[in-house]
């Protein structure tokens, strides 16, 4: 897995490419504890994210409840319908705020 980061606004935004599964989610779960830290708002852009796990979903869960304590918004972006599918099937969807690109996130943060 890849994780890269940037910037939209005052977001964060990183960019995830690969396999999210047990053997990658520690990695994620550090960086984003990481950018939570510092961040009002962080966008997870999912567009490269070719297949998510339980413990992935685990991961992103932990995330949530992070965001939620620090009154921060984490946003799912680019979400492929393969990945779509296990975040409905999950329930997942009425979890997070998903949006079709990282874009049309930023725009929901008020951003550009």
């Amino acid at each position: 897995m890849e994780i890269s980061e940037s910037k939209s606004g005052d977001a964060a935004v990183l960019s995830i490419a690969g396999r999210l599964d047990s053997s990658t989610a520690q990695q994620l779960e550090s960086r984003l504890t990481m950018v939570l830290d510092g961040h009002p708002a962080v966008v997870l852009d999912l567009a490269g994210l070719d297949y998510v796990s339980s413990a992935g979903l685990r991961v992103l869960l932990k995330g949530a409840k992070q965001a939620k304590g620090r009154n921060a918004a984490l946003l799912l972006a680019g979400l492929r319908p393969h990945v779509q599918e296990v975040f409905d099937i999950s329930g997942f969807t009425a979890i997070f705020a998903i949006h079709p690109d990282r874009k049309a996130a930023a725009a929901a943060l008020g951003g550009a």
